[in-house]
């Protein structure tokens, strides 16, 4: 009796389930029979396996016969056990790369950066290509706006800046201000509401204030601070805290959050102030506790100075580091790099606007080292960066983008994760029940070896799934079961390889009989999404994307 088979091997039908180095979990099939993109033959076994390294992966040695067509038949009559091979043709994709929870940020403070009327605008006369690079929005927002009054919440405007991230497939990184320095501002008599964004309420319930001396442009202020550990103000921003966990814990259009509760931006220092003090480190390590209990699902980040023991607290509270003084500040991506070594996510800004910065003379110390393509990659590869700033500036990059397309783009794919398929064969056994201890029954297995080519381990749960489709990309059934890779399990520089098996008995229809049938390949951010038919958000970097984000795999 005739079937048609299919296929080539990688290194082996099956692999035994392995943990090489991976701390934090170990990768699981999940049973996915239930799934509703796949066609379910009730005679037909299923199963999914994995090995893994953390360097390379010896090259598996094998004949094997390629085949073009899926399509192609196998007697089990003529021989005990029919095997049929294919290989695919991997490349890598071209051009700028972006994937969720990693890559490059703008500074968008407001609803307008998304409007057709500022000619930056991912629609606007500028034609902004450093929109392509670009995975989330960050800003500043102010935390008497926010929170007017005590125990009253106003998340109106900021309801539609996230929407306008969501529909332009962004998310978005939060920070909120207590108070912002009014640097720049050439008049001595600023008022007050101008810098100090900590709601009126709280110094109307008896928080105090510090009056401390600050000189700008030859200009020397006066400027009322909050006093950082004054027990109204720390219940103050306790509460802010609960009531934006209780909103945004979880909202998958919030890519981080800051803990921006101490010092001028909220950085956890008073550079500038003459008069003003940090808290106490068991302040600082309170604070950040207390957001860890109140924030489960969202990450957060601890500001750029933030150092010593409430650095090491956080790290060990899984709160990531931010540090907004790159490039132009020797060793600042040091700290970034401890954190990485921690397990933990790496988030850079530079010290200025790369115009600024390339007007720097690199006299150090006393001044600022200037802006070169070098020193950028030196602070990316040393602190290996899952997010950074594209620029400060407030075009969304423009500028920057122009000068350096190039080198952004191939920035883009290395910043956090990056999946690259370097193997893929399928093999088709067919085996008749005459076949030496066999049962008469048809196996696919497709074999695939992927690499982290980023910088970071991927921190967040994936679902790896594999698919017959037909020519026109429409699922015809899943091949194999889910792959679950637990969060900080696929790190960067790891090799792993992966199997999906069908097993299908004598008799049962075999859906590469089909012509034009071939295999996609995707990523989910969760098995629920999958099971609904959506369409992944995770890319694999490989030529051959389709609209869905799926890979479609193509025979050499």
């Amino acid at each position: 009796m005739k079937r048609f088979a299919l296929f080539g091997v990688l290194a082996g039908l099956a692999f035994g389930l392995c943990a090489c180095g991976d701390e934090g979990g170990s990768v699981q099939p999940i049973d996915d029979s239930s799934s509703s993109l796949s066609s379910t033959v009730e005679s037909a076994t299923s199963s999914a396996v994995i090995s893994e390294t953390s360097s390379a992966v010896s090259s598996a040695t094998s004949s094997s016969e390629n085949s073009s067509s899926i399509a192609e038949s196998a007697s089990s009559s003529e021989t005990p056990a029919d095997t049929t091979k294919i290989s695919y043709a991997l490349k890598a994709f071209k051009g700028p790369f972006t994937n969720p929870h990693k890559g490059f940020c703008v500074t968008i403070e407001g609803t307008w950066a998304f409007s057709e009327e500022w000619e930056y605008a991912p629609t606007g006369s500028k034609n902004n290509k450093a929109w392509d690079v670009v995975s989330h929005g960050c800003g500043y927002q102010r935390w008497n706006k926010l929170n007017p009054a005590k125990g009253v919440y106003d998340w109106t405007d900021f309801e539609k800046l996230l929407n306008a991230h969501a529909e332009h497939g962004l998310g978005y990184g939060l920070r909120v201000f207590p108070y912002a320095s009014p640097m720049g501002r050439k008049n001595k008599y600023t008022v007050e509401s101008d810098y100090d964004w900590t709601p009126s309420y709280v110094y109307e319930a008896g928080a105090k204030k510090d009056y401390a001396k600050m000189t700008d442009g030859g200009v020397e202020y006066t400027l009322a601070v909050p006093r950082w550990d004054d027990p109204i103000y720390i219940q103050a921003a306790k509460d802010f805290a609960a009531a934006l966990a209780a909103k945004y814990d979880g909202d998958p259009r919030l890519e981080y959050i800051d803990i921006r509760a101490f010092g001028n931006w909220g950085e956890w220092h008073i550079a500038h102030f003459d008069g003003s003090q940090m808290p106490s480190d068991s302040v600082q390590i309170d604070m950040l506790e207390y957001y860890a209990s109140m924030f489960k699902k969202t990450l957060l980040v601890l500001p750029s100075d933030g150092k010593g023991e409430p650095f090491a607290r956080a790290m060990e509270l899984g709160i990531a580091k931010r540090d907004d003084g790159l490039i132009g500040t020797p060793w600042r991506e040091d700290s970034l790099a401890i954190a990485y070594k921690a397990g933990l996510p790496t988030i850079g800004e530079n010290i200025s606007t790369y115009e600024i910065m390339l007007t720097y003379d690199n006299v150090i110390p006393g001044g600022y080292l200037k802006w070169t393509v070098d020193r950028w990659k030196e602070v990316v590869y040393k602190s290996h960066m899952t997010y950074y700033v594209l620029d400060q500036d407030n075009n969304a990059g423009y500028q920057f983008y122009l000068d350096n397309k190039e080198d952004a783009d191939s920035i883009s794919k290395v910043l956090g994760y990056n999946f690259s398929i370097s193997k893929a064969e399928l093999v088709t056994v067919t085996r008749g029940a005459n076949a030496p201890g066999g049962a008469d029954e048809t196996s696919h297995t497709l074999n695939i070896t992927v690499k982290n080519t980023g910088l970071a381990p991927c921190f967040f749960d994936v679902y790896m799934v594999a698919e017959f489709v037909d020519s026109d990309g429409n699922v015809l059934e899943q091949l194999g079961k889910t792959i679950h890779i637990p969060k900080g399990t696929f790190k960067d520089e790891d090799i792993k390889e992966f199997s999906f098996t069908n097993k299908i008995a004598g008799g049962v229809a075999d859906v590469t009989a089909q012509p034009g049938v071939s295999v996609a390949l995707s990523i989910y951010e969760s098995e629920e999404a999958y099971k609904a038919g959506k369409n992944p958000t995770v890319k694999f970097d490989n030529d051959g994307i389709m609209e869905n984000n799926k890979l479609l795999l193509k025979a050499k």
